[in-house]
């Protein structure tokens, strides 16, 4: 008999510099969740609720975050590179210093973010915002 999946609440939570690569985080509520530093390597939060959360410098390296909620999230020089991003959400997120140009922003509203003009150039070539 399969259990029912259960997602995790790390809601309110810190975890600085922590190893988490390849975890399951898929519909997880990560709200104001501190990562800052932490290695989540291929790691699933589809769905994920990261409002308001602190990633700054967190490795996000061939991570799956279709779907999630990154509103108000702080990304500072995160590594986003070879990351799955279809349909976030990243309103008001601070993305500036990341690398991710490499990503997939397919339906994501990347100009609602803050980021560099470099990073701002790439994307709307190659994910140009739909009028």
């Amino acid at each position: 008999m399969k259990e029912d999946f259960v997602p995790k609440d790390l809601s309110f939570t810190s975890h600085i510099n922590a190893d988490l690569r390849n975890e399951n985080f898929k519909n997880a509520n990560l709200k104001r969740c501190i990562l800052d530093g932490a290695d989540l390597t291929g790691v699933n939060l589809c769905g994920a609720n990261l409002t308001n959360a602190s990633l700054k410098g967190t490795i996000l390296k061939k991570a799956s975050l279709d779907g999630a909620i990154l509103d108000g999230a702080d990304c500072r020089k995160a590594n986003l590179s070879l990351s799955n991003m279809q349909g976030a959400s990243v309103t008001g997120t601070d993305l500036r210093g990341i690398r991710g140009r490499y990503a997939v922003w397919k339906g994501v509203n990347w100009w609602d973010a803050r980021m560099n003009d470099d990073l701002k150039k790439a994307l709307s070539k190659k994910w140009p915002q739909k009028k």
